[in-house]
């Protein structure tokens, strides 16, 4: 046999197959040393190894298509035409209402700026009395309003005040018993004082 003859070192489609099971890991070059060389067991690994390829296949595909489906229920709601007719709809009905708004602008600017009544009100004569008594009261309302709004306002804070009036008053005692015995001591050396003064004349 030549050594250079291309033929006996050409790669047949059989060798293709191991050599493509042996990279997949399917099989490895220790298992096809120890294979024999006998046609009928080696045709049944290389089917084993092909419908094991297969359904490695067909699970990557299965794999593929129920992430395509994941994608796709995710964004339905910006991809689907379903939904986006829906907001198409919806769009188009608030363009229309902004249309019809400024088409109105002059007309709801006169209904805005209208009083909401008259500014005449008819009162019976018999009411007059109690009408200026509750102008009165309005006009006192709303002059201490101010006063009142910041009396509200105070409400909440009103236990803080109370806590630091009582720890005033106690401070305030503490002080006067502080100057109450101050005041008893000097009457005491006034006392001595005098009756030192009275022993050194006598």
């Amino acid at each position: 046999m030549n050594p250079w003859d291309p033929i006996t070192y050409t790669v047949t489609p059989s060798a293709k197959i191991l050599a493509r099971c042996v990279t997949s890991g399917t099989m490895t070059q220790e298992e096809l040393d120890t294979r024999p060389l006998d046609s009928e067991v080696f045709s049944t690994s290389l089917l084993e190894a092909e419908q094991l390829n297969r359904i490695r296949r067909d699970l990557d595909q299965a794999n593929l298509d129920l992430e395509l489906l994941k994608l796709e229920r995710d964004s339905a709601d910006v991809t689907h035409t379903y939904y986006l007719s829906q907001r198409f709809a919806s769009l188009q009905q608030f363009t229309s209402h902004l249309q019809d708004v400024l088409r109105e602008q002059t007309v709801l600017r006169e209904r805005l700026t209208k009083p909401l009544c008259q500014q005449n009100l008819p009162i019976h004569a018999d009411l007059h009395r109690y009408v200026v008594e509750l102008m009165g009261m309005v006009v006192e309302f709303i002059q201490n309003l101010e006063v009142k709004i910041k009396v509200v306002q105070a409400i909440p804070k009103t236990d803080s005040y109370l806590s630091n009036l009582n720890s005033a008053i106690t401070q305030l005692l503490a002080h006067g018993t502080e100057v109450e015995n101050l005041y008893k001591q000097v009457l005491k050396r006034r006392g001595h004082l005098h009756t030192n003064i009275k022993d050194t004349s006598s």
